[in-house]
């Protein structure tokens, strides 16, 4: 751990009532035909409107692209690029979930430089110069506003990932007022996948770090101390801002310090049953933990005091297995499908899954322990 690198977004804003004064920040990077990336739901919430009008009032000509969909497919991107380049775009706002956010940082690329998606698929292929991109999260789960990473769904139900330091945002702009009254269920699942983020970071085989590590350790304790009262009331500005904040250290965390077997595993759920990312990551969540145990335990003892372990169980031992038991509790909480069978998955969809899982090799090299197909059938059965 002596040796890394740690890359980042080189500014985040952090303020309540923020994403109202984002022309000022268009302006200091030259601006005037913004293309805003968001999806039908944000639009119809009217989450938009206050941003649009003060584009608007200062003069800047500015496009909507709202048709991004749960998971993106190819087609979703290369029509927010052809959108991009139709109406001559010169900065993206990524504003929405993570979809929205990804498929964001991909038109800041792909209609400015030229390449095309396919050629960009994979770890830093993407070379070209981009436009100015400003990411606005309205979540708190993915972190995307801070991570180099968009994730597209292929034809055949595959996820495939453009990862290049092209992707960081110039600015990530954290608004809690954005997130307030945001359904239990999508916070919830939202806010799992957060900590899954961090949980994996701080136990990644490949570039774990004292940075990724700090931010893991400082997320979990945000989210697991606010994702009950975030639940409960959708009107709680300081659990909302605490749980986007711990969202996008996370983001920092695993951006730096790669996910593992559980996201491994979840895809494969999200890409055959289409079931939302966060709660794919619930369901394989403890099974994993399990399974990683052996590998893991000192750095799930660490772990245990940031989700306050000692008091969500009831025994006192200093053990990894003590933070185990402490997530189940926090999962338990959520209100979630606790397993694959309620989500109409059988014993003989389990092959597929794993088949599919094992190919997802870029996040399973990072996994603390070694998981051979096997063993992935295995974790989808405890899953069931």
């Amino acid at each position: 751990m002596s040796n890394f690198s740690f890359e980042t977004p080189p500014r985040v804003i952090c303020a309540d009532g923020e994403s109202e004064r984002l022309g000022d920040l268009l302006r200091e990077f030259g601006v005037s035909r913004p293309l805003v990336i968001t999806d039908r739901g944000i639009v119809d919430a009217g989450l938009l409107e206050p941003m649009l009008a003060q584009l608007r009032t200062l003069g800047l000509e500015v496009t909507v692209f709202s048709d991004v969909l749960a998971d993106p497919p190819a087609s979703c991107v290369e029509a927010a690029v052809a959108l991009a380049l139709a109406t001559r775009a010169d900065g993206v706002i990524g504003f929405g979930g993570g979809s929205s956010l990804d498929v964001a940082k991909l038109v800041a690329l792909l209609s400015r430089s030229g390449e095309t998606l396919d050629a960009v698929f994979g770890v830093g292929r993407a070379v070209g110069v981009r436009w100015p991109l400003i990411q606005v999260p309205t979540t708190a789960g993915t972190g995307s506003e801070v991570t180099p990473i968009a994730i597209v769904t292929m034809p055949n139900g595959e996820k495939q990932g453009v990862v290049s330091r092209r992707l960081y945002a110039d600015v990530a702009v954290l608004d809690a007022t954005l997130t307030l009254g945001l359904p239990a269920r999508v916070t919830a699942m939202t806010g799992i996948d957060a900590m899954v983020h961090a949980i994996e970071a701080y136990t990644s085989r490949h570039a774990k770090n004292v940075l990724s590590d700090t931010l893991a350790m400082r997320a979990l304790r945000l989210l697991s101390d606010h994702i009950v009262a975030a639940i409960e009331d959708g009107s709680n500005l300081e659990a909302r801002r605490a749980m986007l904040q711990g969202s996008m250290l996370a983001g920092m965390a695993f951006a730096n310090a790669p996910v593992g077997a559980v996201h491994a595993l979840a895809y494969p759920i999200g890409g055959q049953f289409h079931v939302p990312h966060g709660l794919s990551n619930a369901l394989v969540l403890l099974p994993v933990l399990e399974f990683n145990l052996p590998e893991a335990e000192a750095m799930y003892l660490e772990l245990a005091d940031a989700v306050r372990a000692s008091e969500r169980t009831w025994h006192r031992s200093a053990s990894g297995r003590a933070f185990i038991d402490a997530m189940a509790t926090i999962v338990g909480e959520l209100g979630l499908e606790r397993t694959l069978g309620e989500l109409g998955v059988i014993e003989a969809d389990l092959p597929g899954l794993a088949t599919d899982a094992m190919k997802v090799q870029r996040l399973l090299v990072n996994n603390p322990r070694e998981v051979s197909y096997e063993q992935a059938l295995a974790i989808y059965r405890e899953a069931l």
